[in-house]
């Protein structure tokens, strides 16, 4: 599944979902929450409009589209706000990809730190400007507030 859906303002800011992330509000509700892929992008164009972001939405289980999101996010040096899923344990390949984002953040609905060993470990979070973990929707949120002020900071450099 390939969904994207676009908000209206002036900075333009990238969420990129990954594996399973589609079946949000299906797959293991208890572990990442009753909301659905479709209320999660309805909440972050709320947000993102509210912070004045134009927030992109775009969700894929394949890892060669999120790749190529992530290149074209780098071609046009656009912030991105990334739950790669399951591939932020293994895929270097993503990871290499993501290096070129000037502004990333890394993004877990659930606590990944106190599930299981395995999932403790992200091969995105070294390049990525931070994680945020285990706070549910609320953590893409925190992650668009942060870009927005990582963004306004940009801006009024720019005009001194």
């Amino acid at each position: 599944m390939t969904s994207e859906v676009t908000g209206s303002s002036s900075s333009q800011v990238w969420v990129l979902n990954g594996v399973n992330l589609g079946r949000l509000g299906k797959r293991q509700p208890e572990i990442y929450g009753s909301t659905s892929h479709q209320q999660l992008v309805d909440r972050l164009l709320m947000a993102g409009q509210d912070l004045g972001l134009a927030v992109a939405v775009r969700q894929s289980d394949s890892e060669r589209e999120m790749i190529e999101w992530l290149h074209q996010a780098a071609d046009q040096h656009l912030p991105v706000v990334i739950n790669p899923g399951a591939w932020s344990h293994y895929s270097l390949a993503l990871a290499d990809a993501a290096r070129e984002i000037d502004l990333l953040v890394e993004v877990h609905l659930s606590n990944i730190y106190a599930r299981e060993s395995f999932r403790s470990h992200s091969v995105i979070s070294p390049v990525a400007k931070g994680v945020i973990s285990g706070l549910g929707i609320a953590g893409y949120e925190a992650a668009l507030a942060y870009v927005a002020t990582c963004l306004n900071a940009r801006s009024g450099a720019d005009d001194s």
